[in-house]
């Protein structure tokens, strides 16, 4: 079938208008692992090879991984197939992550065929309550002729309001059956504009600050939406903070950047928010690492003014009783924002370039002048990225301290340059930079993509290097080998000093097993040596990994493990 949005069909497998739905969406790529309950589907990939490109994974978790990984980087629901029982149960972490991070995301999954339904057939689960908890929509397709209806409806689902993650489920005998239906039209997300009252109240509130700020993340974000919120921010002088793992949406660069939200924050910008009389959200959902465990904003009424923008109206005082609360998507939001007129002068621009040099102070690779054992000096190593890596360069990263160094040390470019950079689970969700660090090269390979892993993290996915080498992938991974879950003994100490257990790693040679995969590796142990080794990594091509090993003393931006020891033992 050469045109899928012909107003007439000729009878094909329904798995093959499934494929045909999926590109009328506009989807390049589909993440997955082959599994014998959606056969149909996969000829419909081989019939439409030129147009569609089904990426084989060796997990599944990988593989929900990429497909979240490319919703987040394109804005577009990202595709993941996966077969029924273990399949989807595999699946279900990268499912979580889309819902928690509010990335658009479908997930199909073969199921048994009906007529062995609710009969606890081989690999058989309810996927409804399953998934219920975990996505915005679960949905089965009982009739082929529905099909381009449902894969319309979870495009519209997974991009509206805040974005996340639908599961669709594929009776294997449904894919069989022929069909002469046609596609739907592409979806688009509807843009959901600020009411103009709440608008000239947010103008009164913000006229009315002493020491404003503006703290930006979630889903739904796009260049445009970018754009207007840094015209917004310099109209009125605003400093901007950026939530938990969203660190590129305003860019880090810019003379009123203020720094990150998070876990880790820096506590300069920690008692800047508390001393912030107005606080204007827009975006974020307020969630636990965001709020320092909901400290950070006393709730359910916070001692700052709280002006919270969001797309769900669920969201709006879900944890948080808000001054002002605004239902917008972020591009009509950022929009509507930037054509409120400024005074002509504002109280607080002393305030703002405060809170930029409490940003510029946090990223000194001086730290302060605190020093840790051994030859690398975690801070020099991600000044020689910011010297190094393209200003559109792809950071990736999954979930450990570890991550921390990037967070804290590299200044984001971000949206406003008209690409997203940063790729990170907001749900702390290891093992999710290596196939998001594939998932992004795959999408946009003119771009280099880097990522940062530690030992523990890199083992949990790093298979998915087999996959960037069999479909031409090139990452560049950083892996920082310590011989430990880092954040789980760094807890450990802290609670139950000199009490370890389960926390220590027998790790395999990183370097030899990515040679295995089919990437160039080598380890670097001096900071001195990180340079030439990145420069060398950037210029071949083929991915490469540099492993670091560290001493586990080296545990945080902010000090070192017997540290934490000696004052858990004080206590």
């Amino acid at each position: 079938m050469t045109d899928i949005a012909a107003s007439v069909a000729l009878p094909r497998l329904a798995g093959h208008l499934l494929v045909e739905c999926l590109m009328a969406q506009g989807v390049t790529h589909a993440f997955g692992v082959p599994g014998e309950s959606y056969l149909a589907v996969l000829d419909g990939f081989y019939q439409h090879a030129d147009r569609i490109r089904f990426v084989t994974n060796r997990q599944e978790g990988g593989a929900a991984y990429m497909a979240e990984a490319h919703g987040k980087l394109t804005g577009r629901p990202g595709v993941c197939l996966v077969t029924r029982g273990p399949g989807a149960t595999n699946a279900s972490i990268g499912v979580h992550t889309a819902f928690q991070d509010s990335t658009p995301m479908l997930l199909l999954v073969g199921d048994v065929a009906s007529d062995a339904r609710d009969r606890e057939a081989f690999q058989e689960v309810d996927f409804f309550r399953f998934f219920g908890p975990l996505a915005k929509r679960v949905e089965r397709i009982d009739d082929p002729d529905r099909i381009p209806e449902y894969i319309a409806r979870a495009f519209a689902t997974a991009l509206n309001g805040r974005p996340g993650p639908v599961v669709l489920i594929l009776p294997e005998d449904m894919l069989t059956q022929t069909t002469t239906a046609t596609p739907l039209p592409r979806v688009d997300a509807v843009q959901s504009w600020s009411d103009p009252g709440a608008l000239r109240e947010l103008r009164t509130l913000l006229m009315g600050a002493q020491r404003p700020l503006v703290l930006a993340g979630g889903g739904g974000w796009t260049v445009q939406a970018a754009q207007a919120l840094q015209r917004f921010a310099e109209a009125w002088q605003l400093p901007v903070a950026n939530a938990f793992r969203f660190q590129d949406t305003f860019d880090n660069h810019h003379p009123l950047y203020a720094g990150d939200v998070g876990l880790g924050i820096n506590p300069a910008l920690h008692a800047r928010i508390q001393q912030a009389d107005v606080l204007l959200a827009i975006g974020p959902r307020l969630g636990e690492a965001t709020t320092g465990g909901y400290t950070l904003l006393k709730a359910p009424i916070p001692t700052q003014t709280l002006i919270h923008i969001h797309a769900d109206p669920e969201e709006l005082g879900r944890v948080y009783q808000a001054r002002l609360s605004l239902c917008a998507s972020m591009n009509a939001a950022a929009r509507s924002l930037e054509v409120l007129a400024p005074p002509p002068t504002v109280p607080w621009v002393q305030w703002a370039a405060d809170c930029h040099a409490t940003y510029e102070a946090n990223i000194d690779p001086d730290n302060g002048g605190i020093r840790w054992p051994g030859e690398i000096e975690m801070p020099r190593i991600i000044e020689v990225l910011r010297r190094h890596l393209p200003t559109d360069a792809v950071l990736t990263n999954g979930a450990g301290n570890f991550a921390t160094w990037l967070h804290r040390f590299f200044p984001y470019h971000g949206l406003v340059k008209g690409h997203k950079t940063q790729l990170g689970p907001t749900n702390g969700a290891m093992g999710y930079g290596i196939p998001a660090g594939v998932a992004a090269a795959l999408t946009q390979p003119q771009r280099v993509v880097f990522t940062i892993t530690g030992d523990g993290d890199f083992l949990m996915t790093g298979q998915e290097l087999a996959t960037a080498t069999q479909h031409g992938a090139k990452t560049i991974v950083l892996l920082l080998n310590n011989g430990t879950y880092g954040t789980i003994r760094m807890h450990q100490e802290r609670e139950h000093p000199q009490r370890v257990i389960g926390s220590h790693l027998q790790n395999p040679d990183f370097c030899l097993l990515a040679q295995a995969y089919g990437y160039a590796a080598e380890r670097v142990e001096t900071t001195a040596d990180f340079e030439a080794a990145l420069l060398r990594a950037l210029a071949a091509s083929t991915g490469t990994v540099i492993e670091i090993p560290l001493d586990p003393e080296v545990i945080s931006t902010r000090g070192t493990l017997s540290a934490i020891t000696q004052k858990a033992l004080q206590r």
